[in-house]
């Protein structure tokens, strides 16, 4: 048995998550799945959230750790349970199938952060699968919290990605990987949905105590208060979703974060041509979580959540915190959407305006983020967006710029970003590493995506629709 490693950090490693007895987990160790483990790429930026030395990427000991070959020093490894709805239907007990919790690092802004291993094998939890991940959705995965951060949406992080050299079978066989990814907590909708419905009521108040002691203290001994944070937070992550047109693709309330966290990133997609009814996931027949259903799903699941938490506070409390969602989620929509045209000034007609732009975009099947972009610069490349509808765009674009007389545009590229985790972007770097080897194109992409506002000499072509033969690519819960 290999020797736990110390992990090289100036923060603590703590078993915070244990505190809340054997019920909410399974300890146990990973599969140690494959033998010889590479690391294709590890992420400074969340190694700071760690107070860790990027230095220690090139440790052996390190790369075994985040493979699930070597435990860390100090901490004992752990699976979580949890049940949830999944396309509108109760699934029951679900929990962390292929994903164990290797570590808790409180930094030395007194942050906790969960470090979890995601593909590292089976667990209790893992049902008829086979707790691995392909190479595939692990770079999505990497790439894609990375890309929200940057753009400022509250996410999840990733810390390394490491290949694991065997073949995981899936559509097809594909080669495995481990990713390592960093969030405030993993909790979700779901954990509570899971001590409810099995009508263990003080697992429920236990839960909600260790949230709000940890990451909403402001709230203590209020739960009313603290579930109203719980639905601004979502709400007002929704409303940026909506604002860089992303999709997540199964917003199911196991992947639902009670901290507002954008998490499991699996069949995503930033959308190109402007469509509201865009699907992303193409195992979503019916189109439940489409693009433009995402506010009112997150509603549902927050009212799934609200069932959960009856007994901590009365009904009407709970609907009237329900009820705010629509205007904490309007407010921050709104106000994005007038950044991203401009509009400092409140005058009657902006909605209108905002609206008609929309309208049009999506009639013209004009790709969302090139619009905004380039709206500074608005000229005849700029209504070929529009394809037919170039003629309507003009007489849009002649009333914005009445509008605009006086107001300054020229932080708009600080606003609009150049860049996004474009689906056709995503596959270039899986196809690169997978078929190529070649990790210095994801290393492209990586640096492209986390600077999107920036212009990225060269790289130019990330920033395009995608080309003809990536037209058509299909993601699905497996991804």
């Amino acid at each position: 048995m290999s020797e736990p490693f110390r992990l090289p950090t100036s923060g603590t490693l703590e078993n915070h998550f244990a505190r809340l007895g054997e019920g909410f987990f399974t300890a146990m160790p990973a599969e140690k799945v494959g033998e010889t483990p590479r690391l294709i790429h590890a992420n400074p930026a969340a190694a700071e959230l760690l107070d860790l030395d990027p230095a220690v990427f090139t440790d052996p000991r390190f790369v075994e750790a985040v493979a699930g070959h070597r435990s860390l020093e100090g901490f004992s490894p752990l699976a979580m349970v949890y049940s949830g709805h999944q396309f509108g239907v109760w699934a029951g007990q679900l929990g962390d199938g292929r994903a164990l919790l290797i570590g808790q690092v409180r930094n030395r802004k007194g942050e906790l952060w969960d470090i979890q291993l995601k593909g590292a094998g089976k667990t209790p939890y893992s049902r008829f699968g086979d707790g691995r991940a392909v190479m595939r959705s692990t770079i999505r995965e990497y790439l894609a919290g990375e890309a929200l951060a940057a753009l400022g949406i509250p996410t999840s992080r990733a810390l390394a990605i490491v290949a694991t050299g065997e073949g995981v079978m899936r559509e097809r066989q594909e080669p495995g990987a481990v990713l390592t990814r960093l969030a405030r907590s993993h909790i979700r909708f779901g954990h509570f949905e899971h001590f409810f419905h099995r009508g263990l009521k003080d697992q429920v108040r236990q839960l909600a105590d260790y949230v709000i002691g940890e990451y909403f203290p402001e709230h203590s001994g209020d739960y009313a208060g603290w579930f109203g944070a719980v639905v601004k937070r979502t709400a007002e992550m929704i409303a940026q979703w909506q604002a860089v047109g992303f999709a997540h693709g199964v917003m199911n309330t196991d992947n639902m974060s009670i901290l507002g966290l954008t998490i499991d990133y699996g069949p995503y997609g930033f959308m190109d041509a402007y469509d509201p009814e865009f699907i992303c996931n193409h195992s979503d027949e019916q189109g439940r979580y489409s693009f433009v259903n995402q506010p009112m799903i997150a509603h549902w699941n927050l009212r799934a959540l609200a069932l959960t938490l009856s007994e901590l506070i009365t009904t009407d409390a709970l609907v009237k915190k329900l009820n705010a969602y629509e205007e904490h989620f309007g407010a921050k929509y709104r106000a994005l959407m007038r950044a991203k045209l401009g509009l400092t000034r409140e005058e009657e007609d902006d909605d209108r305006l905002i609206g008609e732009l929309l309208a049009l975009m999506a009639m013209g099947r004009a790709d969302y983020t090139l619009v905004f972009r380039d709206l500074p610069r608005a000229d005849g490349n700029w209504l070929a967006l529009f394809h037919a509808m170039d003629n309507k765009a003009q007489e849009w674009l002649s009333r914005y710029r009445l509008r605009m007389e006086g107001e300054d545009l020229s932080g708009l590229d600080l606003v609009n970003p150049a860049y996004v985790l474009r689906n056709w972007v995503a596959e270039t770097a899986i196809r690169a590493v997978e078929d190529h080897g070649d990790i210095a194109t994801l290393v492209r992409i990586f640096n492209i995506v986390r600077a999107p506002f920036q212009k990225h000499d060269g790289d130019e072509g990330f920033a395009a629709p995608p080309p003809s033969a990536m037209c058509g690519l299909e993601v699905s819960c497996s991804s």
